[in-house]
């Protein structure tokens, strides 16, 4: 009983070999390999809802300046209208304008997917390819407002 044994537990073990050898072996990506690495659509929007959330927390002092100029009286009003003539400060709240739109209709999808609505791989790449697609164009729209351009 004692050879069958170890006979057994020889035969165990050379399967368990055999069954670690044939396991993938699944490696993190590195930075070199980003630039190639193919994430899909949802993964996309999943990391730029990430991105806008991190940008609008860390502007929100510069936000709440400004709100503060425009509201506390006409010379703060005109203070804050010089201000924002100016280029650098448009594309920061163009910047602004994106993330907010951008964060505000990735949520819209998210919590349609928390609910199971278009959980399925190809509705959740539409509705990736749509949060990018109308954050874009309200952005845009927006833009071309803040710009003067209507």
């Amino acid at each position: 009983m004692a050879v069958s044994f170890f006979v057994y537990r020889k035969m165990g073990s050379r399967m368990a070999e055999a069954v670690k050898q044939a396991r993938p072996e699944f490696r993190n990506i590195g930075i070199s390999q980003i630039a190639s690495y193919r994430l899909p659509w949802a993964g996309k929007v999943s990391i730029l809802h990430r991105v806008s959330g991190a940008m609008m927390f860390l502007l929100l002092p510069f936000v709440l300046y400004l709100f503060e100029q425009s509201i506390t009286s006409e010379l703060s009003f005109a203070k804050f209208s010089a201000l924002l003539s100016g280029g650098f400060v448009k594309l920061v709240v163009l910047a602004l304008i994106w993330g907010y739109l951008h964060h505000f209709c990735a949520g819209i999808r998210f919590l349609l997917l928390d609910v199971h609505v278009g959980v399925s791989k190809p509705a959740s790449a539409k509705s990736a390819i749509s949060v990018l697609v109308v954050s874009l164009l309200l952005t845009l729209i927006f833009g071309l407002k803040l710009f003067g351009l209507f």
